[in-house]
């Protein structure tokens, strides 16, 4: 990257229309997006599930979730440190998530049975991870794999990056999550306000198992950042994108898919959580961080636009799977 790009980042984009892009669809092997997948599934998670922003955790009142089928509770003790387990009340099967936190303590709303952090008898704290940015349980019984003390996380810029989280969820699978991510040459083409001049340089091979992208991110219509992109996947319900040079280089993306269970209509169902953590170099980047409640609701939304898209893509390729077209 030139003096004059490194400068001035955003750089003029030349009009062409939608329909005139170079096709991907040779490169976009069904077979290597569905190698690079399994092998991801393959991966240790040490039994651990993403399932909310650390935001969304809050002292003063429980988060209800269900993760894997089972109905979970979240909240914070008096110390402010992440307390989960099961979101059934044990004297009558109350929604946990329904009640109050008091001095540190879940009270039941139906009536006011007091479930301390460390448990009591019928209802037991499950392991529960916070990492700064999301909120994690372990439920050794689903998967059935040797339990690890955390997460299996991605390193992170750890510079005062600014940390955005989006949730939303589709009927599918983790596993199309993972696929629709490890599919890179859509880009362009299924987000066309988005992305721009996407090149996928190296797909996974022995040794090193990552993508290498090169791809101009939108900023206006005609205006976009160049950057160059890997794709990697440190557990099988993790794709993580890492900016290796450019703008922003070291930003990273992390897209967490959540198994939630089977609905009534038989289908699953699963959370994507997308944490966007942000850092640059540039000496303006500390006025940006200091302009983060701000800037964090314009994450969350460019990141809702696409996952909207991205669940579509997921949810087809859920339904092609299971014959449900």
């Amino acid at each position: 990257m030139d003096g004059s790009k490194r400068r001035w980042p955003v750089q003029p984009l030349r009009r062409l229309p939608w329909a005139r892009q170079e096709p991907t669809y040779v490169e976009a092997s069904p077979a290597l997006i569905e190698a690079a997948a399994g092998r991801a599934l393959a991966r240790p998670s040490g039994n651990w599930f993403a399932f909310a922003a650390s935001r969304a955790i809050r002292r003063e009142r429980p988060y209800g979730t269900r993760v894997a089928g089972r109905e979970i509770v979240a909240w914070r003790d008096r110390d402010s440190t992440l307390v989960a387990g099961p979101g059934q009340c044990p004297h009558l099967g109350a929604p946990l998530a329904h009640g109050r936190v008091v001095a540190g303590e879940l009270l039941c709303r139906w009536h006011g049975l007091a479930v301390p952090p460390c448990g009591r008898a019928g209802w037991q704290p499950l392991p529960a991870y916070d990492d700064g940015v999301l909120a994690w349980v372990r439920l050794d019984t689903e998967c059935g794999e040797r339990p690890s003390q955390a997460p299996i996380l991605p390193p992170r810029p750890g510079n005062g990056e600014i940390a955005a989280v989006t949730r939303l969820e589709g009927v599918c699978e983790p596993a199309d999550v993972i696929a629709n991510r490890l599919d890179p040459w859509h880009g362009a083409w299924f987000h066309p306000y988005s992305f721009s001049r996407l090149t996928v340089l190296r797909t996974p091979v022995d040794g090193d198992d990552r993508f290498l992208v090169d791809v101009t991110f939108r900023v206006a219509p005609r205006l976009g950042v160049a950057v160059r992109a890997e794709f990697t996947c440190p557990e099988p319900r993790t794709v993580v994108m890492r900016i290796v040079s450019g703008e922003g280089e070291g930003s990273v993306v992390e897209t967490h898919a959540t198994p939630l269970g089977t609905a009534a209509d038989g289908r699953p169902r699963t959370a994507v959580l997308e944490a966007t953590l942000a850092t640059s170099d540039r000496p303006g980047f500390a006025v940006v961080r200091r302009l983060a409640p701000l800037v964090r609701p314009a994450m969350r939304r460019a990141a809702t636009r696409l996952w909207r898209d991205d669940l579509a893509y997921a949810e087809r390729r859920y339904a092609l799977r299971s014959g449900r077209v």
